[in-house]
């Protein structure tokens, strides 16, 4: 059964498919987003349960326009963090690129697991809650995957959205033909992060509780998942696959223990079966087709083709 709250979590997978699915879009194989969910987590913990101008109630309330700043926040910091870092690591490609962004992760990690002012293990709890319910989650985590999506969409017509598929299919050729590849590949860089760091402020606030297992290698792999799954030509890609791997070990939970062997073989079997994920250009070329004849039918004259 689908509840609110795992529509809620369905829906953050999905923006962390998104901000895996950026690097890939210019051809670098990143997996530092846990590390930037895990700084836009514990920045919106650390705010929202310490800094007395938000206004956070006694009765643990929160008021939307504090956690919308902090939603703000989280992506700017974990942007920051990116821009800092990246002018290093995307020196790197490939194998070696994932290898440096797994060490971002641990060293991530492991910081927030040992500052004095983050919880340690325990991490932090009781961070105020801007809705009554989990219900009032689905509105802010749609709206962020729209603008997700909106934005990704937009790069594709846009010469920087041009020059990530250029340095995609050929980063050397690229720079041959005077396309700046290092300002590219750290713009969307910057923009995962700023994804990732605003999904983790809206992770912390609806689980509750935040601590250092948000942002750890596991996570890295799943969410690497999403994007192999769903297909990782397209923006829609990484969004179904974190839809359906997300919702999955729920749905399965009636069949018990089996269920985490169920997942595992349907990760390890996805990619076999669709080796370019369940959204492949071909499809979405298919079904635009099959809109634009739907439209052609509507447009035609009822009285046409008739004797």
């Amino acid at each position: 059964m689908i509840d609110n709250g795992l529509l809620v979590q369905m829906l953050i997978g999905a923006l962390l498919g998104v901000s895996v699915y950026l690097p890939l879009a210019a051809g670098q194989l990143s997996l530092a987003t846990p590390a930037f969910y895990a700084v836009g987590g514990t920045l919106a913990a650390l705010l929202s349960t310490s800094w007395p101008a938000l206004g956070a109630g006694p009765d643990g309330s929160l008021p939307l326009a504090s956690f919308l700043l902090v939603l703000l926040l989280g992506g700017l910091l974990a942007g920051g963090l990116a821009l800092l870092v990246g002018r290093l690591v995307l020196r790197l490609q490939g194998i070696y690129l994932a290898i440096a962004t797994i060490a971002l992760v641990e060293i991530v990690r492991v910081a927030i697991l040992n500052l004095p002012f983050t919880g340690g293990a325990i991490g932090i709890f009781g961070i105020p809650q801007p809705f009554p319910t989990a219900a009032g989650y689905l509105l802010p985590a749609l709206g962020l995957l729209a603008l997700a999506g909106w934005v990704c969409q937009r790069l594709e017509v846009m010469p920087l959205g041009r020059a990530m598929a250029a340095v995609r299919n050929d980063e050397l050729a690229a720079g041959c033909m005077g396309i700046d590849t290092t300002r590219v590949k750290l713009t969307v860089f910057v923009l995962s992060a700023v994804l990732a760091g605003s999904t983790g402020a809206l992770a912390a606030h609806f689980l509750n509780t935040w601590n250092a297992r948000q942002g750890s290698f596991d996570t890295a792999v799943t969410m690497l998942a999403f994007v192999i799954l769903g297909g990782s030509r397209s923006w829609l890609g990484p969004v179904v696959g974190g839809l359906l791997l997300t919702a999955l070990p729920e749905l399965l939970r009636p069949v018990g223990d089996g269920r985490l062997v169920l997942f595992a073989l349907v990760i390890l079997l996805g990619p076999v079966l669709f080796p370019q994920g369940l959204i492949t250009p071909a499809l979405l070329e298919r079904l635009g087709r099959l809109g634009e004849r739907a439209v052609a039918s509507d447009q035609r004259p009822s009285g046409e083709g008739r004797p």
